[in-house]
C-alpha cells in the first residue's frame, strides 16, 4: 500500500474483508480488460460476417493487448477528464496501442455495448465464486448436524424454554434455507445472458446498416458475438440497456442469503450467551479490550450487521428498475457503480465468514445437559400424568395435583433463585408412589426428542447429498481463516 492509499477512503469491503477472487472480478483492470474483449470478439465476429475493413492486422494488434496496463489506465484517466465520457476514453487509448484496430474499434456499438455486457459477465463469473462458496457452507454444516444428531437440547420457541430438539436438528433448520439460496443462485446464474450487440436503443439499426439492410446477417453477428464471449443465450428485446429487472433478479437471491445469514448467526449468537454453542476463538484472540475474560461472537456479529448491508442494496435495485424511462436514461449509472459490487462482495464476506464458522464451532455438552435437567422437569409432567393414568390414576385428579407441585417448583426458581425441584417434590408426594421407580425413565432425555436424528439422517442423505451431488470437485476440508 502507498502513502497515498492512506490519504484515501477505500471501502472496507474490498480492503479488509472481501476475498482476493471477488474483488478482482469487479477491479478497474478487469473492467476495462472486458471492455478490450468485447471489443475484439465484436470485430472478429464482424469480420467473419465479412467487413473486409476489419483487417487480420488489426484483430491480431487487439488480440495482444486485451489486458490494459497500468500506465493505459492513467491514460485513459487523463483523456476522461477531457471528453468527460468513459467509454470513448478507452476507445482512445485502445486505438493508440492498436493503431491498426484504431478505425474499427467500437463499428456499429453503442456504450452499453462494453458496459452493460461486461457487467452482465460480472455477475456470472461471480455468482460461480458465491456457489462454490456456498457450496462448501452446507457440506460443513451437514457434517454437523451428523455429528450431533442425537445430542438433546432445549427448544426455544419465543425464546422461551419448549419441548426438547437435538443439536443436529436444528442446524438443519440453517441448512434448509441454506439450501434454498444454492437453489436462487443456481436459477440467477444460469438465467444470467448477454445485451448482445443491439445498437444505440436496441433496434440493431447500426448493424442494419453495416450489413445493407440484411436482418439475417445482423441476427448471426448477435450470435457470433455471445458465442465467442462464452453465452449460450442473448436477450431478444433491449432498449439502449439490457433492462434493469435483470438486476432485481440478480441480486434479490443475494438479499436471500442475507436474511439465512442473519437468522443463523443470530441463532448462534443467543447460544453464545446460554453458553452452549460458540464460533471458532483462536488462541490469541482478544475479546474486549477492558474485560479480558470475554469471547465475543464477533464473526456472527460481521454477519449480521453485514446481511442487513446486503438486504439494503437489493432495494438499489428495485429502485433503479422501477424508474427507467422508455430506451433508457442515465440516472441507473452511478447507482449500478456501487450496489452491484458491493453487493456480491458482502455476500462474499457472508460466506467465507460462514465457512470459518460452520469448521469450527464449539459444543458444551455439559451446560446442555444442565440446562435441560434445569427445564425437564415441567416438560416432563406430561408424561408423569400419562404414567399414572396407566397405573389406575385419574387424568384430572393428577393434573391437579402436578399442577401444585409445578408451581411450588417455579416459586423456588423465579422467587428464591434455586434449582428445579419439581422431581424431588414428586418423589416426596405419596399421591406419585406408583411411579417412583419410573421417573428415571420418565426424565430420560433421549425420549423427548421425537424423529430428530431420523429428519437429520434423511434430510442430509436425500436433499443434501442431492444438491451437493454436482459439486464434489468444489467441495473441500481446508480451514478457512479471515484476514481480520
Amino acid at each position: 500500500m502507498s502513502s497515498n492509499d492512506n490519504d484515501t477512503y477505500v471501502t472496507p469491503l474490498s480492503s479488509r474483508y472481501a476475498s482476493k477472487e471477488m474483488s478482482q472480478i469487479f477491479s478497474m483492470r478487469n473492467r476495462f480488460s472486458t471492455w478490450r474483449k468485447l471489443w475484439y470478439n465484436l470485430a472478429k465476429a464482424e469480420q467473419s460476417m465479412g467487413l473486409d475493413i476489419i483487417t487480420d492486422e488489426a484483430l491480431e494488434q487487439l488480440s495482444k493487448h486485451l489486458i490494459i496496463t497500468d500506465e493505459e489506465i492513467e491514460a485513459a484517466k487523463k483523456e476522461e477528464a477531457r471528453v468527460r465520457h468513459d467509454v470513448m476514453a478507452h476507445v482512445h487509448v485502445f486505438g493508440e496501442t492498436c493503431p491498426a484496430a484504431a478505425g474499427i474499434i467500437h463499428l456499429g456499438a453503442t456504450s452499453c455495448f462494453v458496459t452493460d455486457n461486461a457487467d452482465l459477465i460480472f455477475l456470472r463469473d461471480a455468482y460461480d465464486i458465491l456457489i462454490e462458496k456456498l457450496v462448501n457452507v452446507i457440506d460443513r454444516l451437514s457434517k454437523f448436524a451428523l455429528e450431533y444428531k442425537d445430542m438433546p437440547v432445549l427448544g426455544w420457541t419465543h425464546f422461551q424454554p419448549a419441548q426438547l430438539t437435538t443439536v443436529g436438528k436444528r442446524a438443519c433448520l440453517w441448512l434448509q434455507e441454506l439450501l434454498w439460496d444454492l437453489r436462487n443462485f443456481e436459477r440467477a446464474r444460469n438465467d444470467i445472458g448477454l445485451r448482445g450487440a443491439k445498437g444505440t436503443t436496441g433496434t440493431q439499426a447500426s448493424f442494419l446498416s453495416l450489413f445493407h439492410g440484411d436482418g439475417d446477417k445482423v441476427e448471426e453477428l448477435d450470435k457470433r458475438v455471445v458465442k465467442l464471449l462464452g453465452f449460450d443465450r442473448v436477450y431478444p428485446i433491449t432498449g439502449q440497456t439490457y433492462s434493469r429487472k435483470i438486476d432485481v433478479d440478480a441480486l434479490h437471491p443475494l438479499a436471500s442469503l442475507g436474511a439465512t445469514c442473519h437468522k443463523m448467526a443470530t441463532d448462534i449468537r443467543l447460544l453464545a450467551h446460554l453458553k452452549e454453542i460458540e464460533e471458532p476463538f483462536e488462541k490469541s484472540q482478544i475479546g474486549s479490550s477492558a474485560m479480558a475474560y470475554k469471547r465475543n461472537p464477533m464473526r456472527c456479529e460481521r454477519v449480521c450487521s453485514l446481511s442487513r448491508h446486503l438486504g439494503a442494496l437489493f432495494q438499489d435495485a428495485f429502485n433503479t428498475a422501477s424508474v427507467q424511462w422508455f430506451e433508457r436514461t442515465l440516472d441507473d449509472s452511478a447507482i449500478r457503480r456501487i450496489s452491484l459490487p458491493e453487493a456480491f462482495l458482502t455476500a462474499d464476506i457472508l460466506l467465507s465468514t460462514l465457512n470459518n464458522i460452520t469448521s469450527g464451532l464449539v459444543v458444551y455438552p455439559k451446560v446442555i445437559e444442565k440446562r435441560i435437567k434445569s427445564e425437564l422437569p415441567f416438560m416432563a409432567t406430561e408424561n408423569i400424568i400419562m404414567a399414572m393414568v396407566e397405573r389406575g390414576g385419574s387424568r384430572q385428579e393428577c393434573h391437579e395435583e402436578i399442577r401444585v407441585l409445578s408451581h411450588q417448583a417455579s416459586a423456588v426458581v423465579k422467587q428464591e433463585g434455586g434449582d428445579n425441584d419439581l422431581i424431588e417434590r414428586v418423589k416426596r408426594t405419596e399421591y406419585f408412589k406408583p411411579i417412583w421407580g419410573d421417573l428415571e425413565k420418565l426424565l430420560d432425555p433421549s425420549t423427548f426428542i421425537g424423529r430428530a436424528p431420523s429428519q437429520v439422517e434423511k434430510f442430509v442423505g436425500e436433499d443434501v447429498k442431492e444438491a451437493l451431488g454436482k459439486y464434489k470437485g468444489v467441495i473441500n476440508d481446508e480451514e478457512v481463516k479471515l484476514s481480520v
